[in-house]
């Protein structure tokens, strides 16, 4: 048997608020049809006076078709599981179209990357093989070792020719084997100069020498 919250509230002599409270903690039986709350109680559970006492009020009321209701009740939640059923549908595609741009934003991140570490790797071997050139057009046949005291000046005729591109100073200078106190040294001359000698050359703070260009002896001497 089926109870609207009313009628089981006059049935069992129980405030709406209590009836309430057991349907929100499942401890009553109950569907929703057609947006009201029936709760099911066994006939059998009924005691004589209860049972007369709704049969009375069923027969009162208008007669509903017992063959209907679980029709009915069936239909309604075959419609419910199929409306849920789609909204999942529709949030997986959601969640799918999502996860497609967020690998696809991260394949580009990291192409972006790859590209930047190649481009800085390309720039530094430029710059090794540039001091490798000078290197062993200047100072290939130092005896003592002591950068300061090579003659490096050759004549314009027989000078071999260094690669273009500018070297950054404080690597020039580890290469050629100068210690720390020496570089210390050279970069204060370099900041002395900078802006009155033009073969002083500085980018994003740091100093930068062009031996295809110029002679940096009187620096290092």
């Amino acid at each position: 048997m089926r109870f609207t919250i009313d009628e089981y509230a006059k049935t069992f002599k129980m405030s709406k608020e209590m009836i309430h409270n057991k349907l929100r903690t499942k401890r009553l039986n109950y569907i929703i049809e057609g947006g009201i709350t029936y709760i099911i109680v066994p006939r059998s559970s009924l005691d004589d006076e209860k049972r007369n006492e709704v049969s009375q009020k069923s027969n009162a009321s208008a007669p509903v078709s017992s063959a209907q209701s679980p029709k009915t009740t069936v239909g309604m939640i075959i419609s419910l599981y199929q409306k849920e059923n789609q909204q999942l549908k529709l949030k997986i595609k959601e969640l799918e179209t999502k996860i497609d741009r967020l690998v696809g934003d991260k394949e580009q991140m990291l192409i972006a990357e790859r590209q930047r570490i190649e481009d800085i790797y390309t720039a530094k071997d430029e710059q090794l093989k540039s001091i490798l050139e000078v290197i062993n057009t200047k100072l290939l046949l130092s005896h003592d070792n002591n950068i300061h005291d090579v003659d490096i000046t050759v004549p314009e005729q027989t000078r071999a020719p260094i690669a273009n591109g500018l070297i950054e100073l404080k690597r020039y200078l580890k290469f050629i084997g100068m210690d720390s106190d020496g570089r210390k040294q050279v970069r204060r001359r370099f900041e002395t100069a900078y802006g009155s000698d033009p073969r002083i050359i500085q980018k994003e703070g740091e100093f930068y020498v062009d031996l295809s260009k110029y002679d940096y002896t009187d620096f290092l001497a």
